[in-house]
């Protein structure tokens, strides 16, 4: 069972592109989950992104070092985006290796929104007991 501590969660809703290609759909959902910004000018945390779906698909977890030769990045760069997307609960790190957290884009999607449900419900029942202690 994975155990996340602590998590961080950015939605941004905006329009699906019409006609997009393949990766301006992956593109729309990464920064839909809040992922890529704009201050990713080169894409890099994309491209990191996009080679963890790739090893995804053939079952092989790959190390940071393989990461930094297959986009192009240094080591440093693909830690650094490591690091949000596992703050992000998205990625997972084992024995030197980044896998996503499942095995594909819908369950990733699916988890995503049970821990954005499973947050919401610890928010509100911490509200309810703040507003029964202040009387509201």
């Amino acid at each position: 069972m994975l155990r996340i501590y602590q998590q961080k969660f950015t939605i941004i809703r905006h329009r699906i592109p019409s006609e997009a290609t393949l990766n301006q759909r992956l593109q729309w959902l990464g920064t839909s989950l809040g992922l890529f910004n704009l201050r990713d000018k080169d894409s890099s945390c994309f491209r990191v992104f996009v080679e963890l779906i790739k090893a995804a698909k053939l079952s092989h977890p790959p190390t940071s070092d393989e990461l930094a030769y297959r986009t192009g990045l240094t080591r440093g760069t693909v830690i650094h985006h490591l690091n949000k997307l596992m703050e992000s609960g998205i990625v997972v790190h084992s024995r030197n290796a980044y896998t996503l957290r499942v095995d594909n884009l819908k369950e990733l999607v699916d988890e995503v929104e049970r821990d954005v449900l499973r947050a919401m419900k610890e928010l509100r029942a911490v509200a309810e007991e703040v507003d029964g202690k202040i009387g509201l």
